[in-house]
């Protein structure tokens, strides 16, 4: 397997060319990096007029790797080449290196780049990435894989020492300022401006702090001999080193490496639909920084979230009365380390009665109401405490606990609830405080520890009776003053006391499916099943010409092609496959055929659009211009794709591929609109189909589209 690293982006606040002085001192050996044996120069140019200066170095290093290992392997050093290119012109350093040792079994490469900040000259940028691949190593690949890895972290980390080590030797010396580099026919100091010079150079002058940024390893570990790609300084859709620190907290390298992989990943397939960051972060700790699975599980968790609008629950759903009177539960401040705090009074809540007069799924909306607040508060205490802040604190006091709580399906609510908060709010609970536990709660316990995942388990700290109050206890995590009254403290909590709801407000067991149903078909997308030999069609009868047939849709599994059709007379009555009953967590779909067997392309119907092969995971949205009236068929077909080459980024093929799907079965989800051609161009409508994206958890980016004579057709991919 190859092993990956991708460092953010990191800002030097020191000119360009004071960093390459500091950086050339390293050579040919550096005490500050034991294992950096030394190096000799093989080759060497320098152009006529001094800007270009590459130099390729023939490294020496002493892996720090059981004797055992090196006896076996017959080698006491491991050997790299290193390859510098220094444009003084453009302000750059390009480095690139490989091993030389071993290299028909391990594979290493790496690349580093200095550039110039973009929005300030007098910054530098330093970014580097790796890669691994260790094919064979007489028995021992998973232990060199573990040893190098090792290391190359630890250089890493070393950076920042290396760098500030040289630049603090550099000041001793008396040299702040290195001039930049001028055409030799033009002088940059003459006598009569020596004064000015030194004037200039006093004023660019910098102040070596105690602790630089951090930077990587250059030619003494990894680097990539591929083509040179310049780093642009820190546009947007890069991540800045301060910047991490500041909003998503202190990562380690390789975890800093697999949220920027994750994330290029993302920019590459998804365009204008990219998660916050710590959104993604939040996924990859669900997964122990493992990119396939919290790629899979994000995706999927996307998915569900455009399917049922959860985007938008905070701006367009009000909760019922009846929620609002009697569930017991609501934010009461923060907790000591900032963290929203949620209280839930759960022993005075009625739940069997809330679920007779509200159903599940009305539940449910509202638990997921109160994790998009949740997500909106860290956001906001974040911003307000100056450090990162991802996740809340959940006080549940469980007095009043009985029996009564363990009714079959308020359990039932209760387990689905978990299922659908665990798989698409991960590490979104930092801690969860369980106050005066009763005898009863052991059973309740153990219905639903076994949904719980591990990690959000160790966060579980249970208090019975009054031990909350000891040592240990609630105010070791919240502060005296915000203790609410019910607990015996001194800040009174607006949370509703809950009670009995009242049996008048229950509903029958149909009403409520009727309500249930309504809640989670209130979306403006639809979901359809496509077979081998058994496409998906919609009918779209158009009475003006020059309307304009506009579509949304995400090819959730499969690859498939998509076409458009036109008839001047309407199909047969569709036939009609359901498939699967209609799930919040893993929604069904239709097969609908309306092309009647008989028919032949050319003469009873014809094909208007040229066919779009939709890969999965795709996202493509688009509109045509009728020229005539009559009837329009939308087509979803199956469509064999061959096996891809590999590449350095997966497809969500590879992706989705444990979700153990037929080979003969695809899944799309799509929204269709007819809107007069007049109404066409600045459209509110047109311009949500056009951008598709996740709101509140996007960052939104210019969509692209592609023109087909008639029709605009953008396509992203989506997984």
């Amino acid at each position: 397997m190859v092993q990956k690293y991708q460092s953010p982006v990191r800002v030097y606040k020191y000119p360009f060319e004071l960093i390459m002085a500091a950086y050339e001192r390293r050579f040919p050996t550096c005490p500050l990096i034991p294992m950096f044996v030394g190096s000799d120069t093989v080759n060497e140019f320098k152009s006529e007029d001094g800007a270009i200066h590459v130099i390729e170095r023939r490294c020496k290093l002493d892996v720090d790797a059981p004797r055992l290992l090196k006896k076996i392997a017959g080698v006491d050093y491991v050997y790299f080449v290193q390859k510098n290119s220094l444009n003084s012109r453009e302000r750059t350093l390009h480095i690139e290196a490989h091993n030389e040792t071993f290299s028909n079994r391990v594979i290493i490469n790496e690349h580093c780049c200095y550039t110039v900040h973009p929005e300030n000259e007098d910054w530098t940028c330093f970014e580097q990435s790796a890669s691994l691949d260790i094919k064979s190593f007489f028995g021992f690949e998973s232990t060199v894989e573990k040893i190098a890895m090792k290391q190359y972290t630890s250089n890493i980390k070393k950076g920042k020492e290396i760098i500030e080590y040289y630049l603090r030797q550099l000041e001793e010396e008396g040299i702040t300022f290195v001039p930049r580099w001028t055409p030799p026919s033009i002088t940059p100091c003459s006598e009569t401006s020596l004064s000015s010079c030194k004037k200039q150079a006093a004023s660019m002058a910098v102040v070596i702090p105690d602790a630089a940024l951090k930077e990587g390893l250059s030619g003494d570990a990894l680097s990539s001999p591929s083509a040179p790609e310049p780093v642009v300084g820190t546009p947007d859709d890069k991540l800045d080193a301060d910047y991490i620190k500041r909003y998503l907290g202190d990562l380690t390298p390789l975890q800093e490496s697999c949220l920027i992989r994750l994330r290029q990943w993302l920019q590459e397939t998804h365009k204008g639909k990219i998660p916050k960051d710590e959104h993604i972060l939040r996924f990859l700790r669900a997964r122990d920084f493992n990119i396939d699975k919290a790629r899979e599980i994000m995706c999927q968790s996307l998915t569900w979230r455009k399917q049922h609008q959860v985007d938008y629950i905070l701006e367009t759903w009000t909760p019922p009365q009846v929620l609002q009177d009697y569930y017991a539960g609501g934010w009461h401040h923060h907790d000591k380390d900032g963290r929203p705090l949620y209280v839930l009074r759960l022993g005075q809540m009625d739940t069997k009665g809330l679920v007779r007069a509200l159903g599940e799924e009305a539940l449910l909306r509202y638990v997921l109401s109160i994790n998009e607040e949740g997500l909106r508060r860290c956001e906001e205490n974040t911003k307000v405490f100056g450090r990162p802040i991802s996740s809340w604190t959940c006080l549940v006091d469980l007095e009043g606990l009985n029996m009564r709580h363990l009714w079959r399906p308020g359990v039932k609510a209760l387990l689905r609830i978990i299922e659908v908060v665990e798989a698409n709010y991960p590490e979104t609970l930092g801690r969860l405080l369980i106050l005066r536990a009763p005898r009863v709660f052991p059973v309740l316990w153990t219905l639903v520890s076994p949904f719980i995942d591990d990690n959000t388990r160790r966060k579980f700290l249970i208090y019975a009776g009054n031990d909350y109050q000891g040592p240990g206890g609630l105010l070791d995590y919240i502060d005296k003053e915000i203790i609410p009254d019910f607990l015996s403290g001194e800040c009174m909590c607006e949370v509703p006391e809950g009670g009995l709801v009242p049996k008048s407000l229950y509903r029958t067991a149909e009403e409520l499916e009727n309500e249930d149903l309504k809640l989670w078909t209130e979306t403006i997308y639809q979901s359809a099943s496509v077979f081998k030999g058994a496409p998906h069609e919609i009918l779209i009868q158009i009475v003006d010409a020059s309307s304009v047939i506009t579509w949304d849709f995400d090819v959730c599994k499969g690859d498939i092609v998509f076409n458009i059709y036109h008839s001047k007379r309407s199909p047969q009555p569709a036939k009609k496959d359901s498939l699967g009953a209609h799930s919040i967590t893993s929604p069904g779909g239709n097969n609908v055929q309306l092309i009647d067997k008989v028919w032949q392309l050319g003469r009873d119907y014809s094909m208007v659009e040229s066919p779009l092969i939709c890969k999965e995971g795709e996202s493509v949205q688009g509109s045509h211009v009728t020229r005539w009236p009559g009837f329009y068929i939308l087509q979803w077909k199956f469509h064999s794709m061959p096996a891809c080459a590999a590449s350095s980024l997966p497809r969500v093929d590879d992706v989705l591929a444990s979700l153990q799907v037929s080979s003969h079965k695809c899944k799309v989800m799509y929204y269709t609109e007819v809107i007069g051609s007049e109404d066409f161009r600045g459209s509110m409508t047109s311009l949500e189909s056009s951008h598709s994206g996740f709101s509140q958890l996007s960052a939104a980016t210019t969509s692209s589209s592609q023109s087909h004579s008639s029709s605009m057709i953008s396509r992203w991919r989506f997984c």
